[in-house]
């Protein structure tokens, strides 16, 4: 199957090994991989979820960040010329406030509203007088299909219908369960770390107080994900300080859901929809423990997803390149 480029539809791309993992558990069968092509050095992993085939890439070790996810999407642009939907799946730093309890392992998803497309690069833009910060540029948003994809699933969870929990038991490995992860702790964000590798040594009387969430036990496996949809920030820079997470925030609107590395250098010639699972507050208590659990929760969000993307769309002979195309032929004009 995998010979024949022509039949993959779906492009998924991850930045880290814990996240392809992920993602390939995600798959319902894995197809053979085709020889390598010397003119595109990234190894791909070949599946299928439901009536979809599935193209999965990880950008290479040790390059992660907005340029090196670019580099990553035109490669599969250029070499998968049936790709038609996108998502980019991974882990990344949440943003919990008044307006979105989020905790460790929670899912979001990358959707537009009136003042950006879903994905705001946050380190790209115009100092001003009085250490004032203006964001510029414009990135587009995820394309429609998915967009009505997400409004159905999100219907479907009310209903009752979420597959996202049977999905997630897909996932055997000790590295991908909750009762791996640990304890949720969300600390003041004007408390530092203590020092050591875990937070053993921090002062427990600055925990944020948070109501618990059904069944928060760390070793019962049907820990009660929930999924957040809104704006997400993406840059270049690792956030591990609390009063610099909520400042861009604030900066930015104050809708800000999580932090991560990739998705701004996609959105614009990769459309796709960007799905975090929250791996630590973006601040100086980060650790790697949630990593899997939340690499799991994002990736059976994107597998409940692709599952509902209609196969007569799927297998359109629309790329996803000609978002490219089409914007060159406007400058023409």
């Amino acid at each position: 199957m995998a010979s024949d480029l022509s039949k993959y539809t779906i492009g998924w791309i991850t930045a880290l090994p814990i996240e392809l993992a992920a993602a390939t558990v995600m798959l319902d069968e894995e197809h053979p991989e085709p020889p390598l092509d010397e003119h595109d050095t990234t190894l791909y992993t070949f599946g299928s979820i439901g009536r979809h085939n599935v193209v999965i890439a990880c950008l290479p070790g040790g390059q992660t960040g907005l340029s090196a996810a670019t580099a990553a999407a035109i490669q599969m642009s250029n070499k998968f010329k049936f790709v038609k939907h996108g998502f980019m799946v991974g882990i990344g730093g949440g943003v919990p406030s008044e307006k979105a309890d989020i905790r460790l392992g929670d899912v979001v998803v990358s959707l537009p509203n009136e003042d950006n497309g879903g994905v705001v690069q946050y380190d790209f833009g115009r100092a001003e007088a009085g250490g004032r910060f203006h964001p510029t540029g414009h990135l587009n948003t995820p394309p429609k299909l998915l967009l009505a994809v997400v409004n159905l699933a999100r219907s479907n969870c009310i209903l009752g219908r979420s597959k996202h929990a049977t999905h997630l038991e897909n996932f055997s490995e000790d590295v991908f369960c909750r009762s791996s992860a640990g304890p949720d702790m969300l600390f003041q964000p004007a408390y530092s770390h203590a020092g050591r590798a875990t937070c053993k040594d921090c002062n427990s009387e600055m925990l944020v107080k948070r109501t618990p969430r059904i069944s928060e036990e760390p070793s019962d496996r049907a820990f009660p994900v929930r999924i957040h949809f809104g704006t997400i920030a993406s840059g270049n820079q690792v956030i591990k300080d609390a009063r610099k997470r909520d400042e861009i925030s604030e900066r930015l609107g104050g809708h800000i859901l999580c932090f991560e590395m990739e998705a701004a250098g996609l959105m614009n010639i990769f459309p796709c929809l960007v799905v975090r699972g929250i791996c630590d507050y973006a601040d100086s208590h980060k650790q790697d423990r949630w990593q899997g659990y939340a690499a799991a929760t994002a990736a059976a969000y994107a597998k409940e997803l692709i599952l509902l993307i209609p196969t007569a769309h799927a297998s359109s002979s629309v790329s996803i390149r000609l978002l490219e195309s089409a914007s060159s032929a406007e400058k023409g004009q």
